[in-house]
């Protein structure tokens, strides 16, 4: 029996969520959390998107843009891209060993 994608949970960071949305260019909080739940089925509550905002301002991952509306955009960094390659490299090999255990458990390979 299929099971609801919101039963199987969610298996999400949202750091890694934030630098995947922004790796398009720059946004604004509200603006991340639609993209966000657009492309990843993830809803974020504001709370948790700025608090994954202020832990990667720190990190030097992401600034902010200057503005003169109210609503402060961000940017990725240089470091910021190369964390995120390196991450979106890291989930394609466990992508790759899942898919192979996957296989093997149910006699398919």
């Amino acid at each position: 029996m299929a099971r609801k994608k919101q039963e199987l949970g969610r298996f999400t960071d949202v750091a890694l969520l934030v630098l995947i949305s922004l790796a398009e260019g720059q946004k604004h909080g509200y603006r991340m959390i639609n993209d966000i739940e657009e492309f990843s089925g993830t809803a974020l509550e504001p709370g948790t998107l700025y608090g994954a905002l202020m832990r990667l301002e720190e990190r030097g991952w992401i600034e902010p843009v200057e503005s003169a509306e109210r609503r402060k955009p961000y940017r990725i960094t240089d470091g910021g891209r190369a964390a995120l390659s390196e991450q979106l490299a890291t989930l394609r090999r466990i992508e790759q060993a899942g898919a192979r255990r996957t296989e093997i458990a149910w006699g398919l390979a």
